[in-house]
């Protein structure tokens, strides 16, 4: 499949766009503790946008991989996880913030190190949501692409360390989306060094859902949730 658009995210660097629905992304990581924070918005109305406690509720999980899908607060798929060598994704402990980078890895200052200071997710999420006229108001849980977070029995929630070099996740686009990316730590990674992991980004077009899919059929809600999905885009076809 010929690519329409790729691009690599440098460890501390973000990136947003907006990608129209049937597209597939691809995330590859260039080395282990690779940690790509991610939000999600219906473009046109970015009022709707990425639900973790839907997502993780209605597929009956804690974990993202293969098969689930990313709902919005509308009950609607925003997009779905196609593939996965991974295997986990974090979709509860949240993003880096200024406070806790200097706290974890030394204070750094761009007056002073320039494009080497350390970034958190909280300020890559502030700039890519300003360009697009959203506000910190916009902020909600991401989800953590390449990380894995465990609950113990007694509720403590605890980072597991996973092999990510080489490994990718696709996601399929089922909306019109604002994505927003941001490279940074999870903030639980208890290493004492800010990682230095990459991540490749390749956009190509998705192909067509067929009656096996195996998102659309992972459970009854994600078939509804489809289902919602598929009827909106049929009643605003056109309308923009």
């Amino acid at each position: 499949m010929t690519a329409s658009y790729t691009t690599t995210i440098k460890a501390g660097g973000k990136w947003s766009a907006y990608v129209s629905k049937g597209k597939s992304v691809r995330l590859t990581a260039e080395r282990d503790r690779a940690n790509l924070a991610c939000l999600l918005f219906h473009a046109p109305q970015p009022t709707e946008r990425y639900n973790m406690p839907d997502t993780l509720k209605a597929q009956h999980t804690a974990l993202l991989t293969s098969g689930h899908v990313l709902m919005s607060d509308q009950g609607r798929v925003l997009a779905s996880i196609t593939e996965d060598t991974v295997g986990w994704h974090d979709a509860l402990s949240g993003y880096t913030t200024r406070e806790s980078i200097d706290a974890k890895y030394g204070m750094t200052r761009y007056q002073s190190e320039r494009n080497e200071w350390l970034r958190s997710a909280e300020e890559n999420f502030k700039v890519e949501l300003f360009r697009h006229n959203l506000t910190n108001r916009d902020f909600t849980i991401p989800i953590n692409f390449f990380s894995k977070l465990v609950c113990d029995p007694d509720g403590t929630m605890r980072y597991v360390a996973q092999e990510t070099a080489g490994r990718s996740v696709r996601i399929r686009t089922e909306m019109d989306l604002l994505v927003v990316f941001s490279n940074t730590p999870n903030p639980m990674d208890p290493a004492g060094q800010y990682p230095d992991a990459a991540v490749e980004l390749l956009i190509t077009n998705a192909e067509p859902i067929g009656k096996d899919d195996l998102c659309v059929n992972h459970c009854g809600e994600n078939r509804r949730a489809f289902e919602n999905t598929w009827n909106a885009y049929a009643l605003m076809k056109g309308a923009y």
